[in-house]
């Protein structure tokens, strides 16, 4: 049987390793291979001693990544989330790195692989899973979770306005039989949304909850931030590819509070310089995808790249 190939088209491809500022002899982090992308350009811009480290979960991305491995001795992968990335890097005897590249949420192979479960296009398993060889799958939760869990978890993540509605019937429809396939969600949910978003299928926003919560989205990007921020020398920088608002507002204020100095009342006479700067200078403002990117590639339309530099100010002791 001849293996479906799916593609994975790297958004923000040129503009994130650019914002990287890649030194021939820099030791970079690709916080998520997907399917290599950004990591091959960086390795492209990168001398004899140069390094990369790249992290996934998904063990199809894994399975690529290695061979990339096989093939230049200067890319090592580790199958573990970002959140490991201190724990890590240590194990790797790297005390500090010139770049990091988050590229976050889920990749187009995941999302086309209807066997995966990400899509309410195809009927297929629910299952969600980024890693599918450890945790519970989306149908495994669905089945035991009480009702105002699931509720919290579509509102909170989906932003979904009928979150109340659709988990009163998930719970209704597992008294009878357990939800066990995206087909079946995708409908329960479309009978009880009685609005939508033109363009946009009824399920979209409880199908991204799932997601995200299943695979501990949020939380891992809440970890791994200062755990970046910790690791970069001097002059290195942090790049993070965001794609909903949730995502996106989680960087943003990391960014904005790491890049804002302790601030002193305005009567104290003491000189802004005294004060001392703060460990992350924010580069330039949010990128997106251009218009040619976004006709090529739709899924590129919600993307939104921050960048920051590492100062010389120590990490705040609040962080680690």
């Amino acid at each position: 049987m001849t293996q479906t190939v799916f593609t994975h088209r790297t958004v923000l491809l040129a503009e994130a390793v650019d914002a990287l500022a890649v030194r021939p002899d820099g030791v970079y982090v690709d916080c998520t291979f997907g399917r290599g992308g950004h990591s091959r350009l960086i390795l492209s811009r990168l001398g004899p001693e140069g390094r990369l480290i790249a992290f996934d979960k998904d063990p199809e991305a894994i399975r690529e990544a290695e061979q990339l491995a096989q093939q230049d001795t200067r890319f090592t992968i580790v199958h573990e989330g970002f959140e490991t990335l201190e724990r890590e890097l240590a194990r790797l005897n790297i005390a500090a790195v010139d770049g990091v590249l988050m590229d976050l949420g889920v990749s187009s192979p995941q999302i086309d692989d209807g066997r995966r479960g990400f899509s309410f296009r195809f009927d297929a398993p629910l299952d969600m899973r980024m890693d599918t060889s450890r945790g519970l799958t989306a149908a495994q939760w669905l089945a035991s979770a009480d009702e105002t869990e699931i509720r919290e978890v579509i509102k909170t993540y989906g932003e979904e306005r009928f979150a109340r509605k659709i988990a009163a019937a998930i719970v209704a429809q597992r008294d009878e039989s357990p939800l066990t396939t995206t087909r079946e969600l995708a409908l329960l949910v479309a009978k009880n949304v009685h609005s939508r978003e033109p363009g946009q299928d009824p399920a979209t926003r409880t199908f991204q909850a799932i997601r995200i919560h299943i695979n501990g989205e949020l939380e891992e990007l809440n970890r791994v931030l200062p755990q970046a921020g910790r690791v970069l020398a001097e002059g290195g920088r942090l790049a993070v590819i965001s794609f909903h608002s949730l995502e996106d507002r989680i960087v943003k204020l990391f960014m904005r509070d790491a890049a804002t100095a302790d601030k002193l009342p305005a009567w104290v006479a003491v000189r802004a310089v005294d004060i001392g700067e703060a460990p992350l200078k924010i580069i330039g403002k949010p990128v997106r995808a251009s218009s040619d990117e976004i006709a090529e590639n739709p899924r590129s339309r919600s993307a939104i790249m921050r960048t920051a530099l590492r100062t010389a100010t120590p990490w705040p002791e609040r962080d680690a």
